[in-house]
């Protein structure tokens, strides 16, 4: 059928060869143009591909960094807490020691009899200053040094007041253990001790004691602390209370209206032993009292004076 429509269209235009030279010319170039464009088809083709692969390429890089940026911001902000936990962990000690040193520091101030307010470890110590133009927020690095130094300065002072508390409670200890004061808040010395005239027989005879006078009834102090060694009544002394102290010493007290105390009662300084009276060998209410050292009176004058 094609070759037939060929040879009419020859016919009609002339010989066959010329026919079929025209048509060559005519075929060819339109070839040409036909492997051209799909040859630039091909092309572009091929360079979308590429492109699209180097996008793809680029895409998974970019997306690869961004993984990596996070990783290394969590890292970070990891670090960052554990720090800030290790911060917060050494700020709880640094208080929890302040709080120590506080409670030693308000004993101390007790202790030692000093002025509360003045040493008031209740409030913040008074601080001032002017605005600086060139204030900077400190950096982590700055902030660790400062609570380093703190907590040495610290343990440093905690050191010092632990010694300071040890020497103020031995000498609060010595205070209240060995013998000083009266044995009576008022009252007056009625006889020293030392050599004096009996005053029943009229002669001489020597004093183991001092003796003070007051009315009847008058409270009898312990002048220090210890454990009774004796409450009772023992001839010519009338009611006595004896107290064993501390390093040797021992005080007795006689003639007393009424013991309040009994043997093994363990007293402090300045508790009520007993009542001034008069009982046995007595002119008068007073109470006699007598400082022994190892067993031996003492002058009491020496430890009532005494701070």
């Amino acid at each position: 059928m094609n070759i037939i429509l060929l040879s009419n269209f020859c016919e009609k235009h002339g010989s066959v060869g010329i026919c079929l030279s025209k048509i060559a010319l005519w075929f060819i170039p339109v070839m040409i143009v036909l492997a051209g464009s799909l040859f630039w088809l091909g092309y572009q083709s091929g360079l979308a591909d590429t492109a699209q692969k180097q996008t793809e390429m680029a895409l998974a890089e970019l997306h690869a960094m961004v993984r990596r940026d996070r990783q290394v911001i969590a890292d970070a902000q990891a670090a960052q807490r554990a720090h800030l936990d290790a911060l917060a962990l050494r700020l709880a000690l640094l208080q929890a020691r302040i709080m120590r040193v506080d409670a030693l520091g308000e004993r101390l101030v007790g202790i030692g009899e000093l002025d509360q307010e003045e040493f008031d470890f209740s409030i913040e110590p008074p601080v001032g200053g002017v605005a600086s133009a060139t204030d900077e927020s400190q950096e982590v690095a700055e902030i660790t040094a400062g609570l380093q130094y703190a907590s040495q300065l610290l343990e440093d002072r905690e050191a010092k007041l632990q010694m300071l508390e040890t020497q103020l409670l031995n000498s609060e200890l010595i205070h209240e253990t060995l013998p000083s004061g009266r044995p009576v808040e008022k009252g007056w010395f009625s006889s020293n001790y030392g050599m004096r005239t009996d005053p029943f027989s009229g002669k001489k005879s020597f004093h183991k004691g001092v003796d003070f006078a007051g009315p009847r009834g008058t409270d009898i102090y312990s002048v220090a602390a210890g454990v009774v060694e004796r409450s009772a009544e023992i001839g010519g002394f009338g009611n006595v209370v004896k107290i064993r102290h501390a390093d040797g010493y021992s005080t007795l007290y006689a003639h007393n209206q009424k013991n309040l105390v009994q043997k093994g009662d363990v007293v402090k300084k300045g508790q009520v032993i007993a009542l001034l009276g008069s009982t046995g060998r007595s002119s008068g209410p007073h109470v006699h009292f007598e400082v022994r050292k190892n067993g031996r009176p003492v002058n009491p004058r020496d430890y009532i004076y005494s701070p």
